[in-house]
């Protein structure tokens, strides 16, 4: 019974989000009210905060990934670049049917045109950030976690970044999939070993 419950409580999430997602990408973020995304997703208005606390989570909620637990979830005698090198090629490598494309690229418009979402996608990222660094601390000393959190952080927005903009432009998922699997090796290889790392340089 209570795995039903918990079934349940996922599809009504699931439907909130994706009403409202739609909501926003038709009409604009700010055009579109929380009483609108209530009502067309079926459910009362106590009930969506329930679930998303405020308007932005509708959007940045499951956008940032959870890298910390990553790291603090690693076996015995892997490092946390290999483990999140190890997390990322697994992500990269799932197959068509895993992404739903078109939502995705949803989200990125409606965040992209709205600075006030480019603002709360920036806290996300930073929080983000914050804890990755605090899990690397079993490893590194303070100040060098928070510079290792810095620069993973920073590889991992690019190529999400990166694998959004082949999608934008038309590319099949299944190849952009396979373009991403390449620069997270790249971008794995230049956090562990620096950019000497890197072949084919230009002269």
């Amino acid at each position: 019974m209570a795995g039903l419950r918990e079934l349940k409580k996922e599809q009504t999430r699931r439907r909130i989000s994706e009403v409202a997602l739609r909501l926003f990408d038709e009409r604009g973020y700010d055009a579109v009210t929380v009483n609108e995304i209530a009502e067309a997703a079926g459910v009362a208005k106590v009930t969506l905060f329930t679930y998303f606390p405020t308007k932005e989570c509708l959007v940045t909620d499951g956008v940032a990934d959870d890298m910390a637990a990553v790291v603090a979830g690693r076996e015995e005698g892997t490092s946390p670049i290999e483990a999140l090198r190890a997390h990322y090629l697994s992500m990269a490598a799932q197959g068509p049917g895993a992404v739903d494309v078109g939502a995705l690229l949803a989200r990125v418009r409606v965040i992209s045109s709205n600075p006030a979402l480019m603002g709360a996608l920036h806290g996300v990222h930073m929080s983000q950030r914050y804890e990755l660094a605090a899990a690397l601390e079993d490893v590194y000393d303070a100040p060098a976690a928070r510079l290792a959190a810095g620069q993973i952080t920073a590889a991992v927005t690019t190529l999400q970044e990166g694998f959004f903009q082949r999608l934008s432009t038309g590319v099949p998922l299944e190849e952009a999939g396979r373009g991403l699997v390449a620069e997270v090796e790249l971008a794995f290889d230049v956090l562990e070993h620096g950019l000497s790392s890197i072949k084919g340089e230009k002269s």
